[in-house]
């Protein structure tokens, strides 16, 4: 089982035809990702790498059945893609997008709060269920599949934490990279429930950075939960100054629980077996695991 994505995701790539968008969706089809189609205002009626180009996601919703969008819109526009999405219908909407202005994305989150779907990221390596759908910008030969879920902020250590979980032997279920921008869809505690209700998921891991409160937030959860999945977790920038935020992720400070330390407290509190360095994650999830 997986969750937000798998075998039989519908997906379609906002920004098609464009460089981004032609790079990773090629990836993603040479991957085996089920893409059906992509959007490129102006180009419909066109082909792009095999698959039919659409003027609108209305269009690729009703021609193609898609369910699933992986946005690679300029910033300027990034924000009208998403709301597009969600007036379409499509289930879940993957932005890839950095960069997008504060004040749209307000009205882009306001506008899908009561659409029956899931906003992962802006400015996010997106998700990958092994083996099954890649939608994003990872390298997808990194992944095995197996029971382990992942929840990160960073691209990055999304990529180092299931390297280093598979040379334990092991493998994953669904990472989520669910970005570092001040607003985004899902966040650590919903990417963290998702993993934790999915039954082939047994352990998560969950990364995340200085700054803010989504890791404090999901941590509470998870103890409130009662759950007996173990989490194991990391945050990053535990040498960055006081006050500081890790430089991409633009989170906003949250007071005396946003540094490394404070962060690394209440997850231990929690019960979320803490490692200090990302080393040493695969080692722990393979403890925890038994």
């Amino acid at each position: 089982m997986s969750v937000l994505v798998d075998k039989n995701s519908k997906i379609i790539v906002q920004g098609f035809t464009g460089s981004e968008g032609t790079f990773h969706a090629e990836q993603m089809i040479e991957y085996g990702t089920n893409v059906v189609g992509g959007v490129t205002p102006g180009k419909g009626g066109q082909t792009h790498l095999g698959k039919p180009v659409f003027n609108t996601v209305e269009e690729a919703v009703e021609k193609v059945g898609a369910d699933t969008t992986i946005i690679f819109v300029p910033p300027a526009f990034a924000a009208d893609a998403i709301m597009e999405a969600a007036s379409a219908g499509i289930k879940v909407i993957i932005t890839i997008t950095e960069g997008i202005p504060v004040e749209d994305m307000v009205k882009a989150y306001d506008y899908i709060r009561d659409k029956d779907c899931t906003l992962v990221g802006p400015n996010c390596p997106g998700v990958i269920t092994p083996g099954e759908a890649k939608v994003g910008i990872m390298p997808g030969f990194v992944f095995k599949k197996g029971h382990v879920g992942i929840v990160s902020k960073s691209g990055t250590l999304t990529y180092e934490a299931a390297d280093q979980v598979v040379r334990q032997g092991l493998g994953i279920t669904t990472a989520i990279g669910i970005g570092g921008d001040p607003i985004i869809g899902t966040t650590t505690k919903e990417a963290v429930k998702l993993l934790i209700n999915d039954p082939e998921t047994h352990c998560v891991v969950m990364i995340g950075e200085i700054g803010g409160q989504l890791e404090a937030d999901a941590a509470n959860w998870y103890k409130e939960s009662g759950s007996k999945k173990p989490i194991v977790g990391f945050i990053a920038g535990e040498t960055a100054p006081a006050g500081r935020t890790m430089g991409h992720a633009g989170a906003i400070v949250g007071g005396s629980d946003d540094t490394a330390q404070a962060k690394k407290r209440i997850m231990r509190e929690c019960g979320i077996h803490v490692v200090d360095s990302p080393a040493e994650i695969g080692k722990k999830v393979k403890e925890v695991m038994g």
